[in-house]
């Protein structure tokens, strides 16, 4: 078991650092951007969900191409996995035209389906729009980086986000302020600092995909398209990319029943989701980590040892968020303060990260056991649970607590954490019943 857990965490801590060096930039963007004021805050929370929405919808690609190319590596067919690789990258340039249409039409109306008030679509309308370009940069990195993932480079997909995050932190913070000889553009400096990142970061990908990656995957060798491929990936990141967009826009309506409680009430959620946040990233590593193993022993023709390694992975993870939940407990208000000087957000923000701290627990089972299902190409499964969660569950439940009870911010986390754990429940116990005989590495008929 403990030769397993050393290379759950080889795999695991870079994927850690690399979701954290998001989480970090985030939350230092918006410690940055708090000082502006709460509108500003409520501002980067409402095009924070958006932006989420819009990269659920095609965020399948990345999650696609990760366990696709695992199972490839592990059957040592890795000719196969550099082609679905580059079928992912042709998709991916498509998503990145439609997601800067968007961003260029409809970032203003798009603040408004939210609910917020006038004066914050006018104050977010061009950091939205930034953010939508971004997110086209953005896109074929996370595909990239599933790439890295599935051959278990995750030292260096670790090392390509810090260096893109570093730059929009260090861009938002001078464009921002107007430091280091830029001018002082507020919000909309951020913006411009987000997209700077992530374009140098599209350039680092390019160049060594093409480059040093090449000298041991022959990535130079341009796929002619097989449409059963490409159907086989449309299909899957489809899959994926709706499960996600079913919890994205979930939240989405969330973020808009908390808005009918005013902009600091948006605020304080705002920033108790991004303390909060912390959570999420060992989760998303520990999760990406089963991906990578499961899918790696599903390619070598071992689905039951698949099984072990994706238990000793969600023990590790557990672990990881109960001690990162006590931390949240004891410094949740002192933490918050440094977001903003406002009692009522601090305060609020504080109280629902007290609460939620340990909960966290079952979202964290709920994206390693959903890596261990991905990872074993259960897709399906993934996308019908979702769906019945959001939309039976989860969306009803904040509507009848925040709006019809007027249960307040209170009510709102209490559904959020309610839907996580029956979720989390509902893949752990999947992945447990799965008929071990019956696993094989996905192919192409299969998307026929």
């Amino acid at each position: 078991m403990f030769r397993n857990w050393k290379e759950i965490l080889a795999l695991a801590l870079p994927s850690l650092i690399a979701f954290a060096t998001q989480t970090v930039t985030a939350t230092i963007n918006l410690v940055i951007l708090g000082k502006l004021g709460f509108l500003i805050i409520a501002v980067v929370g409402v095009v924070n969900i958006i932006m989420y929405n819009a990269f659920a919808i095609f965020s399948g690609i990345g999650h696609t191409v990760n366990y696709l190319v695992a199972q490839n590596d592990g059957q040592g067919n890795m000719r196969k996995g550099i082609e679905r690789t580059y079928f992912a990258f042709y998709l991916c340039g498509i998503f990145a035209v439609v997601l800067g249409i968007v961003g260029w039409t409809l970032a203003d109306q798009l603040l408004r389906w939210t609910g917020g008030s006038e004066e914050l679509v006018q104050a977010g309308t061009l950091y939205t729009e930034l953010r939508f370009y971004a997110m086209a940069f953005g896109i074929i990195n996370f595909a990239f980086h599933g790439f890295l993932r599935g051959i278990g480079a995750t030292r260096l997909s670790m090392t390509v986000s810090m260096l893109g995050n570093g730059i929009m932190v260090v861009g938002t913070y001078a464009m921002a302020y107007g430091k280091l000889g830029l001018p002082e553009l507020g919000l909309k400096g951020a913006g411009y600092a987000i997209v700077i990142g992530e374009a140098v970061q599209l350039l680092i990908c390019a160049y060594l995909f093409f480059f040093p990656l090449h000298r041991k995957y022959n990535t130079r060798t341009w796929a002619r398209i097989d449409w059963r491929e490409m159907r086989l990936i449309a299909v899957e990141s489809g899959k994926l990319g709706v499960q996600e967009f079913s919890l994205s826009l979930a939240m989405y309506l969330f973020t808009a029943f908390v808005a009918r409680l005013g902009d600091q009430a948006l605020a304080a959620n705002e920033v108790a989701l991004s303390i909060m946040s912390f959570g999420f990233m060992p989760a998303f590593a520990f999760g990406a980590t089963a991906t990578i193993l499961v899918g790696r022993h599903v390619g070598q023709g071992n689905p039951k040892h698949a099984r072990r390694t994706g238990t000793d992975v969600a023990i590790l993870g557990t672990l990881f968020l109960i001690m990162l939940g006590t931390a949240e407990l004891i410094f949740a208000e002192q933490i918050a303060h440094l977001y903003t000087n406002d009692p009522a957000v601090y305060e609020l923000a504080a109280y629902l990260i007290s609460i939620s701290a340990y909960l966290q627990i079952f979202d964290g089972l709920l994206n390693i056991y959903a890596g261990c299902m991905r990872g074993l190409g259960e897709t399906t499964y993934l996308l019908r649970v979702s769906i019945i969660c959001s939309w039976i569950l989860f969306v009803p439940l904040a509507y009848l607590l925040v709006v019809q009870l007027d249960m307040g911010s209170m009510g709102a986390w209490l559904a959020l954490y309610s839907y996580l754990t029956v979720f989390g429940l509902a893949v752990m116990i999947r992945f447990y019943r799965t008929d071990w005989s019956k696993i094989r590495v996905r192919e192409a008929q299969g998307a026929m």
